[in-house]
């Protein structure tokens, strides 16, 4: 969880720096896949009692995803 947390952060951080809104939107596509597979690793953790907080986990999931799926339409409609 913590490698697809880190890569989520360092995805959009690289496609920032990569200096094109293509670019950029190609590296914040990868982003929204990291956060996936984080969200698909908290059910599994759940599912396997293997966390009990899942509920304010999964409020921030879908809170980013938003925010990552906006930050993409803007970029595009650029």
């Amino acid at each position: 969880m913590r490698r697809a947390s880190v890569s989520v952060a360092s995805n959009i951080a690289e496609g920032s720096g990569r200096g094109t809104d293509k670019d950029f939107v190609r590296f914040l596509y990868i982003a929204r896949g990291s956060l996936q597979e984080l969200e698909t690793q908290l059910f599994l953790s759940s599912r396997l009692a293997f966390h009990d907080e899942l509920e304010k986990l999964n409020q921030d999931v879908d809170r980013i995803y938003t925010m990552l799926n906006n930050l993409i339409q803007a970029l595009k409609s650029a």
